[in-house]
């Protein structure tokens, strides 16, 4: 059984740092691209940042880009997402989510889905 299962999400003030974290089970996941993707009130879900299963190379959304960190340590089975300089608009529900090999920004290319973990940025 496959579990995706996110933690570290919480309240912090605007401009504060947070991380989030999923630990994954049930695959191999050195052979996972992996995915965070956030939802906030009213919005649709949206990509933020990725991972690729071979050499960690990621790909970020524009929005987050030069803020946040995606990292991963395959010994662990965990991916991070290290947020920094936070925005009110930072505020959603971040999911972590599993695709084989190759990263991609939609939602409907990843097989494997966590709970969500609430971020509430502050200002």
């Amino acid at each position: 059984q496959v579990q995706l299962v996110e933690s570290g999400g919480g309240l912090v003030q605007a401009g504060g740092s947070l991380r989030v974290s999923c630990a994954a089970s049930g695959i191999t996941f050195r052979r996972y691209a992996m995915g965070w993707f956030r939802q906030g009130p009213g919005k649709e879900r949206e990509f933020v940042a990725g991972i690729s299963w071979t050499d960690g190379s990621p790909l970020y959304a524009d929005s987050v880009k030069g803020r946040f960190t995606i990292s991963r340590d395959n010994a662990k089975n965990t991916v991070y997402l290290q947020m920094n300089s936070l925005k009110p608009e930072d505020t959603a529900v971040y999911y972590c989510a599993a695709r084989l090999y190759v990263v991609g920004k939609m939602p409907n290319e990843y097989s494997y889905w966590g709970q969500g973990t609430q971020v509430t940025v502050s200002s």
